[in-house]
């Protein structure tokens, strides 16, 4: 049913709005994923479409695919040289310091039998960055908006776990774990130049957890 979340679409690229839940890559227990939807996200093409980059399975928003090899190679390149723009929204649980500023933590990858693997800041790790922007504050919670410079697997989770103090709420991994509690994270906008074309540009209108937890954009 995603052929009514979609963003954008052209010859090369569609744009859906995730929604949070849905894991992009499928799952080993062989559940629903992102696959699942693909035949229907063809739009008269026969070849499906194939994302482009990654959401976490509990982040919703604008994910991008590419409806043909050549598109695809092309939007990857994009990626790879951070020519891609994104915009998160999220809610931190706590009151972040400050204002405003820019999160360069590097990351590392790490893993146990116990709890599996996760992100940790690591100096001698991948280069991270993060803008952020505290844009509301209610209820000892914190409305923030990032920019991400690099594209680090869980790096806005863990930024705003370890360098803010304040993880996404409902983040089963980097916060209190609370059992039930969405997560709090929702890919914005997504803007990616190309070269002799229009660029894509897509906005995903914030969902109705956060609404629900006392936060509207705007």
């Amino acid at each position: 049913m995603l052929a009514n979340h979609v963003l954008f679409l052209d010859g090369e690229a569609l744009v859906i709005d995730k929604p949070a839940g849905l894991p992009v890559d499928r799952p080993r227990d062989g559940s629903i994923s992102l696959e699942n939807h693909l035949d229907g996200l063809t739009f008269g093409f026969k070849r499906w479409p194939v994302p482009v980059h990654r959401l976490d399975r509990d982040t919703s928003g604008c994910l991008l695919l590419s409806r043909n090899p050549k598109a695809h190679a092309r939007l990857h390149q994009a990626f790879e040289q951070g020519l891609v723009r994104k915009r998160y929204l999220a809610v931190l649980e706590g009151v972040v310091e400050g204002e405003s500023g820019l999160i360069d933590l590097a990351l590392s990858k790490v893993s146990t039998e116990e709890t599996g693997w996760r992100m940790v800041g690591d100096p001698k790790g991948k280069p991270s960055r993060t803008a952020w922007r505290v844009l509301e504050i209610k209820d000892g919670r914190s409305f923030v908006e990032f920019i991400p410079e690099t594209g680090r697997t869980h790096q806005i989770r863990v930024h705003a776990a370890e360098a803010l103090g304040a993880p996404v709420f409902g983040d089963p991994v980097y916060g209190s774990g609370d059992k039930g509690a969405e997560s709090l994270l929702h890919a914005a906008e997504l803007t990616i130049p190309r070269q002799g074309k229009e660029p894509i540009v897509a906005k995903a209108p914030l969902p109705a957890r956060f609404a629900a937890a006392g936060f509207t954009e705007g």
